[in-house]
């Protein structure tokens, strides 16, 4: 047991003062982010809205996060990652807690709008300042202790939020929420500092270096791939806690316990694992084709039987593909970007994830209220097939083009 612990505590050394800081904080504001897996449930079951409804204000959700990591983005490029996140923290944090005085549909179209875009800004900020803050063989781990803190934060939040919403009510969340985001926001201020003035000058002048991604042919497939493999994976946050209560009549405190599964088994065995795979030399691009090919094997089990233990194997078949394909993923997409555009590849690599809130939700929500559940599965299977296809067909170009570490 001791060398189990001691070989899992090794997978963390050697990354820098700073990168822990920021998994510290990331922590706190995940930590309090019981809205999100629960919105679904509070527009139908609280405020009595039909799934098309939901399925329309979840586009909404998909729009700010579009609009604000492209905002998040180019000020990352231009102000730097520090201030953005500052930002970002702050004012989301006051965003959730005036959410909950929202009736209307309208109300909440135009709410959860400007809410996510503020929120989401920050996003590409934090994969610029892992890198920052990293040496060159260490980002993707210390993108991966980022998620592990992400995902610590999101096995606590919605387990916690469960039992809040079982016993007290939805409303309690947006309270929640909304002050572990400030708290967030404050301890950036006082125990994450920017780099220093020497630092900013060094990216300024490299800013011209390489060509923007919107031009980079192969980026540009890689983003599509990861809108595509993004759509079926929000699935996970609107269409499937309905699942969970409609077919499978668990309550809110079970499906935290579920969603808990997910964030836990990240916790103990995603930072091993990608040790593990990093020192293998596993291609990035054939990782994120094995996360796309588990994540597409854990909607073909839930049509396979009616038992509800299924749902836990579907978790974890989720949580495998989650941990291979997204670290890596992030990888490659730092790996493609040049000096000088990090922030511009990387809110390009985050609005791949805004679209698919953009049209995934909408899209999952009008496919169970049409189909049904089951079709709806085997549909998203097929999908996630030709993506692999994809994704493959991306391995061999970026192979045959010389690109190294690929």
């Amino acid at each position: 047991m001791k060398k189990i612990y001691t070989s899992y505590i090794d997978n963390f050394r050697g990354l820098s003062r700073e990168i822990w800081l920021l998994s510290l904080v990331t922590f706190i504001n995940r930590a309090g982010a019981m809205v999100i897996p629960f919105l679904s449930l509070y527009l139908v079951n609280a405020k009595n809205f039909t799934l098309p409804e939901v399925g329309i204000i979840m586009t909404c959700f998909g729009a700010g996060s579009l609009l604000g990591t492209w905002i998040g983005g180019r000020l990352t490029d231009a102000v730097g990652f520090y201030k953005v996140i500052l930002f970002s923290l702050l004012f989301g944090g006051i965003g959730f807690v005036l959410l909950q005085i929202l009736e209307t549909f309208y109300e909440f179209c135009i709410g959860i709008f400007l809410l996510i875009l503020v929120a989401d800004a920050g996003r590409p900020a934090i994969f610029v300042a892992a890198e920052t803050y990293s040496k060159p063989e260490n980002i993707t781990r210390s993108i991966t202790l980022i998620r592990l803190a992400i995902n610590l934060g999101f096995s606590i939040g919605p387990l916690i939020g469960g039992l809040i919403i079982a016993h007290i009510n939805y409303t309690s969340l947006f309270w929640i929420d909304g002050l572990t985001c400030v708290i967030a926001g404050i301890s950036v201020f006082l125990l994450l500092k920017p780099k220093r003035p020497k630092d900013a000058d060094e990216q300024i002048i490299i800013v011209k270096e390489g060509i923007p991604p919107y031009l980079n042919k192969y980026f540009l497939l890689f983003f599509i791939i990861m809108i595509a493999n993004s759509m079926i994976f929000v699935q996970y946050f609107s269409v499937m806690p309905l699942y969970y209560e409609k077919a499978h009549f668990l309550s809110e405190d079970l499906i935290g316990w579920l969603l808990f599964i997910n964030g836990a088994t990240i916790v103990l065995f995603e930072m091993p694992l990608i040790a593990w795979l990093d020192r293998k030399g596993i291609s990035k691009t054939m990782a994120t084709f094995w996360g796309i090919f588990f994540l597409g094997l854990s909607f073909v089990v839930l049509n396979l039987t009616d038992f509800t233990g299924v749902l836990i194997v579907g978790m974890l078949l989720m949580t495998i593909g989650e941990m291979v394909g997204f670290p890596f993923s992030n990888a490659l997409a730092l790996k493609m970007a040049p000096k000088g555009r990090k922030g511009s590849y990387m809110g390009l690599y985050s609005m791949s994830f805004s679209i698919a809130h953009l049209a995934g939700h909408n899209g999952g929500m009008n496919l169970v209220n049409t189909f049904g559940y089951s079709k709806t599965w085997l549909i998203f299977s097929i999908f996630l097939i030709v993506i692999c296809m994809l994704t493959i067909w991306l391995y061999f170009l970026l192979k045959k083009s010389g690109a190294k570490e690929i």
